[in-house]
């Protein structure tokens, strides 16, 4: 090559580098966020709570994925897939690309593994089971080839594809700790980090209870950006464990973590503050909900008269009566939230039903449920049932989430106008979970669900034999007439692939639910984020919120 075409060919690296085209610069660097607890586990196929997924979801995944920002199914660990004309014959073309994190090939064995003795294990507890169970049937799986797998559905299933997200797991690691009947204890957060392994952008590095979760960057992960470059961009994450709102907004001020998920006061504050270097987020009403429900439990030990009040719909419906969810949406999320009065809330258009009956703030309407009910007013001003009995019980909520508090505090305000005398505690948020599915010690809970696009996906909380059918996990259950329906409707709408028959039968389920006012709802936030100005690819939605990307993810130098 003559000098002068030396000289251009540096001139036009130079050019590249300048302009971005060249992508060594986007590598390394930590991000450091937090979580207000501390996983129970590690073990994505038993986890039932969001301090467990937040973290697993990170280190795992399925055959496909939901693009958080077109709300579409996308093909993730699968290249591609083929369905049969009757619906019921699914075959996924697997990528050959794909290494665990321990460097050991990803492959169709490892798909029949997971759902074959993990998630149809009936020795797991998982709640996978819930939603992939099919009119009491198990999808068989059927190995074609090392990269090809099958799916042999019992009848057609319209969530399917998006129910695919499932995380996948390795059985050259857990397929002996299974055959010992040990893996419903394993992936604990006593693990080495290299017993904890996935296909994705990050794996375990460290754990220390109640001071971080610390993963860094899976060497072998398989995607590349559109330029080609190999994913992702960040060496670690840091995910420190401050289960104090207030504190965290500290340090995310202080610089000590790099985002943060803001109440509406603190997203109001920051910005009057006009601090530099921060960037804000505020994407729309947020697909979770916000309840109360009370203990309907048979086999709890609380007093009986206090189940029977609990399973009075009238009870209920004065409770939902009481509820000033106008002023709770004013003084607690500062007019950045949302009304509730049904599992569906207008964040999920495809679903949402607007015709729902809704149980709006009306005291005198209240009394009048009330009083049918038999419950009565003494001189004393406090409420009494027909036995005699005073309406006192006591409502729990997680300690670690300050507007949740502040809720329960309003809604206890709100019951004690009708008479009723309240009790109000938090607690420990894993605690409050053993209480729900373990022990059932609890009279009533505010708490949340974190929602999604298909009514399916809550199987688990809305049908009888669901693990998170919370208002009701005894043994045995009493069944209510509704409860049955509401099983006929999910067992129905998951074969049902007409998307219009589909919204009808859950427009059903979403009345039923309403009528019967089994769990009380509230109101929902918007989702409203900062971050440091520092990074790029930044994507929020709210659904995937800000790490739907994470691989994408990168500190701009």
């Amino acid at each position: 090559m003559c000098h002068r075409h030396r000289i251009i060919s540096v001139l036009f690296l130079v050019l590249l580098i300048c302009a971005g085209g060249y992508s060594a610069s986007k590598y390394g660097g930590t991000l450091v966020i937090s979580s207000s607890s501390i996983p129970k586990s590690f073990n994505p196929i038993i986890a039932k709570e969001t301090s467990t997924t937040f973290v697993t979801g990170f280190m795992f995944e399925g055959l496909t994925t939901t693009d958080a920002i077109t709300q579409q199914v996308k093909p993730n660990l699968a290249k591609s897939w083929k369905v049969s004309q009757n619906g019921k014959e699914w075959t996924f073309y697997l990528r050959k690309d794909v290494f665990w994190n321990d460097g050991i090939q990803f492959t169709a064995y490892d798909v029949k593994f997971t759902f074959d003795m993990l998630i149809f294990n009936p020795d797991i507890p998982t709640s996978s089971r819930d939603v992939f169970t099919i009119g009491s049937k198990n999808i068989q799986i059927k190995i074609i080839d090392r990269f090809t797998v099958m799916f042999i559905l019992p009848d057609r299933f319209a969530p399917f594809l998006r129910l695919m997200g499932q995380e996948i797991l390795p059985e050259h690691k857990y397929r002996k700790i299974v055959n010992e009947k040990k893996f419903s204890f394993a992936m604990g957060l006593d693990s080495n980090p290299q017993d904890i392994v996935g296909t994705g952008p990050f794996m375990l590095e460290d754990f220390r209870p109640g001071e971080w979760v610390i993963l860094s960057r899976n060497k072998h992960y398989w995607k590349h950006s559109p330029q080609g470059d190999t994913l992702p961009y960040l060496d670690r994450i840091i995910i420190l464990t401050i289960s104090d709102q207030n504190l965290a907004l500290l340090k995310f001020r202080k610089g000590e973590i790099d985002m943060i998920s803001l109440r509406a006061q603190d997203y109001l504050l920051l910005r009057k503050a006009k601090i530099s270097g921060i960037k804000f987020f505020n994407v729309g009403p947020s697909p979770s909900s916000e309840f109360l429900v009370f203990n309907q439990n048979l086999d709890s030990s609380i007093p009986d008269y206090k189940k029977k009040w609990f399973r009075n719909i009238n009870f209920r419906k004065a409770v939902s009566c009481a509820i000033d969810r106008k002023t709770i949406i004013n003084n607690i999320f500062a007019g950045f939230g949302y009304p509730l009065y049904g599992p569906v809330n207008e964040s999920v258009p495809e679903f949402y039903n607007p015709k729902i009956k809704k149980f709006e703030y009306n005291l005198d309407k209240a009394k009048e449920y009330l009083s049918e009910a038999g419950f009565y007013k003494k001189n004393d001003g406090l409420l009494y049932d027909s036995s005699g009995n005073q309406i006192c019980f006591s409502l729990l909520t997680n300690s670690n989430n300050s507007e949740r508090i502040e809720q329960a505090n309003l809604i206890r305000n709100d019951l004690e106008k009708l008479g009723m005398k309240v009790n109000f505690s938090p607690v420990d948020f894993n605690s409050l979970v053993t209480r729900i599915n373990v022990t059932k010690d609890w009279e009533a809970i505010m708490i949340g669900l974190t929602g999604g696009i298909d009514p399916h996906f809550g199987k688990n909380v809305w049908t009888t034999q669901g693990h998170l059918h919370l208002w009701n996990l005894g043994s045995p259950r009493s069944v209510y007439e509704w409860e049955k329906e509401v099983d006929r409707i999910f067992e129905e709408a998951a074969r049902q692939i007409d998307y219009r028959k589909r919204k009808m039968l859950y427009d059903r389920w979403q009345e039923i639910m309403c009528e019967n006012q089994v769990m009380t709802f509230t109101v929902t936030s918007a989702v409203l984020y900062a971050t440091k100005d520092k990074f790029g690819n930044l994507k929020p939605t709210v659904y995937g919120g800000l790490f739907h990307n994470i691989e994408e993810i990168y500190i701009k130098k």
